[in-house]
């Protein structure tokens, strides 16, 4: 607890009223509406670095960047006079048809250089959604414009998360499919999700490397029984992140990028999370899973959260058939905020921070392996069933028994219970179902880290000691 600081509450807000506002009229993304009713929002006023203030003044370590997104920390002078001087220059413009603006036109350049092979093209957006729909919409496009309308069928997979468009959500693991909406599923088909901890029914107790042959073979017979000339494409996060931070097993995500080279099925990378420093490198497809997609999506740390944009990335391959002469075609799929000069320039001005301050480096070879090490040191706690994760992107699975890895109930959604915890001692974290993941910005201190971990080590014998209290262990 001392490591929290209050500070004075300059801007005035009266906090029950902002919660009561709060309840009466904003419906939040993913809201559990019984929960809601009871506790209301955690009301938060300004933020600066690594930290965020709620409306009272107190401190909280952001322990989840935002949603996987402040990755150069919040505050940045410089990103807020390059933005504030770009809407003086031009605040709008639209890029439909025949127009564009210099900070997309600098920004697709940039892209294009930082991305691996020659993903040269762009489709800018408004987020990782819609960046998402846009790699579906695309895909479309290309199988038809090269004669073959029937390569319809997509492949995913469970656990997977890619949105909550219509397209997006659809393709996501049903995990986040709610009966109250519906869902595209004719032509969508989800394969086992890639769970060393928890592997998919009928594959327990194989190795790491059994496990990878039998994932891998259960993709290949998808395509077999499909057909390979009627599946368009492969989608898959390098690491998932809202299924609960789940690495793939060794050589797995290769071996499937080989089957898709082998029978011409697009291989898309939801780089949503994992690009712009997350994982160490701009994009992780290549650098750290040997994977060369065709199509890779980003969005979160593109702008680090300051402004909203989306970028979804193509080969030259592609641009060439759509682009095809003669055909009198028109790509008709786009946004009004398309390529928007405010969200370009936020972007480049944040890559450029990267690059000065080396945080790619950074988060490879210092604050990543730390961060990992020392949440590993959490494993001696008797509900910390799994810590796995790469360097900035961390996932501590809780369970009732180590030895069975049996569950607790969902009703108790256990990493809600422990992130109750952290919230009280000054920490945020994503706490749902049975995880507790952390994704906290690239420009942590090793000092940060510790407060982490020690924060969630406390938290967790708090709550374990409420469970034996309650009679719930």
């Amino acid at each position: 607890m001392n490591n929290i600081v209050s500070i004075p509450n300059a801007v005035g807000y009266d906090t029950a009223e902002i919660i009561k506002k709060d309840k009466a009229h904003f419906l939040h993304p993913w809201l559990v509406f019984d929960v809601f009713k009871d506790k209301g929002s955690l009301p938060l006023a300004r933020a600066e670095g690594a930290f965020v203030y709620d409306t009272d003044g107190k401190q909280y370590l952001d322990g989840a960047a935002g949603l996987w997104c402040t990755n150069i920390g919040a505050g940045r002078k410089e990103m807020a006079e390059a933005i504030a001087e770009q809407i003086c220059i031009m605040e709008y413009a639209s890029t439909f048809t025949d127009i564009t603006n210099v900070p997309a036109t600098l920004l697709g350049e940039k892209l294009a250089e930082i991305a691996p092979g020659n993903l040269n093209r762009i489709i800018y957006s408004t987020g990782g959604s819609t960046a998402m729909e846009s790699a579906c919409r695309l895909i479309q496009y290309y199988q038809r414009c090269r004669g073959k309308p029937e390569k319809r069928h997509l492949i995913s997979r469970k656990s997977g998360y890619h949105g909550t468009t219509y397209l997006a959500i659809s393709i996501s693991g049903d995990k986040n499919h709610t009966p109250e909406f519906e869902y595209k599923s004719d032509t969508i088909h989800q394969l086992s999700c890639p769970n060393v901890f928890r592997p998919p029914e009928g594959m327990e107790g194989l190795s790491e490397d059994e496990l990878t042959t039998a994932l891998v073979k259960e993709f290949q017979d998808k395509v077999d029984e499909l057909g390979a000339d009627n599946v368009a494409a492969f989608f898959a996060e390098p690491i998932m992140g809202a299924g609960g931070v789940i690495p793939p097993p060794r050589d797995y995500l290769k071996q499937i990028w080989e089957i898709c080279k082998d029978n011409d099925i697009l291989y898309v990378s939801d780089e949503v999370i994992t690009a712009f420093g997350r994982l160490g490198h701009w994009f992780a497809s290549l650098d750290e899973f040997e994977v060369q997609p065709d199509i890779i999506t980003s969005a979160k740390g593109i702008t680090s959260g300051y402004i909203p944009l989306g970028a979804t990335l193509f080969t030259e391959e592609i641009y060439k058939v759509i682009s095809e002469p003669g055909h009198g075609r028109y790509f008709a799929h786009g946004f009004t905020y398309a390529g928007h000069p405010v969200a370009c320039i936020a972007a480049l001005k944040n890559i450029e921070i990267m690059e000065r301050e080396n945080l790619l480096d950074y988060v490879k070879t210092d604050i990543g392996p730390y961060f990992e090490e020392q949440l590993h040191t959490l494993r001696d706690l008797p509900i910390v069933g799994d810590v796995r994760g790469k360097r900035m992107m961390m996932c501590v699975e809780l369970v009732k028994d180590q030895k069975t890895l049996e569950r607790f109930p969902a009703e108790l959604d256990i990493g809600s219970y422990v992130a109750k915890e952290t919230y009280a001692r000054g920490l945020i974290l994503r706490g749902f179902m049975d995880y507790n993941i952390m994704s906290p910005p690239l420009i942590l201190t090793k000092k940060d880290v510790d407060f982490i971990v020690k924060t969630l080590r406390e938290s967790i014998e708090a709550a374990l000691q409420s469970l034996k209290k309650d009679g719930l262990l």
